[in-house]
């Protein structure tokens, strides 16, 4: 069957979306070795220096379905907001004492998170959204 398209790739671009296409067809992925298979195709094309639009949209599908696969078959579990917090420190290189001393949250607070004692609060986290300039429902995704 035949279906029409809004978009239309031509010369360049659609030679090299249809040698992709050839070369490791877009299908769903089904198994752990076609898993493997695609994510080489992406890091091949992905060390690629200068893509046109074919190959860009054809990345665009493969790690589509990649990820589809991926979130079945490999879920990742949230972060805990212990190691949400660790992590954001050292993306910044502050130190927990930096965090207090910015945000007015206490010490002891901080290490009662820090150490998986407490969750993040309302309170803590509009100030440490502010302090690392992120979205408030990163830090709530635990709420």
């Amino acid at each position: 069957m035949t279906m029409a398209s809004r978009f239309a790739l031509r010369g360049k671009s659609r030679d090299s979306y249809l040698e992709l296409v050839r070369a490791f067809p877009l299908a769903s992925i089904r198994s752990e070795e076609r898993l493997e298979a695609a994510q080489e195709v992406l890091d091949g094309l992905l060390a690629r220096a200068g893509t046109d639009e074919g190959v860009d949209m054809y990345l665009d599908a493969l790690s589509d379905l990649v990820a589809v696969y991926e979130d079945e078959h490999h879920p990742i579990s949230p972060a805990s907001d212990a190691d949400l917090l660790r992590h954001l420190l050292e993306a910044k290189g502050a130190t927990q004492a930096d965090l207090c001393r910015a945000t007015g949250i206490a010490k002891s607070t901080a290490s009662e998170v820090l150490n998986g004692k407490r969750p993040f609060s309302r309170s803590m986290i509009r100030k440490l959204a502010s302090y690392f300039q992120v979205d408030p429902s990163i830090l709530a995704a635990n709420y």
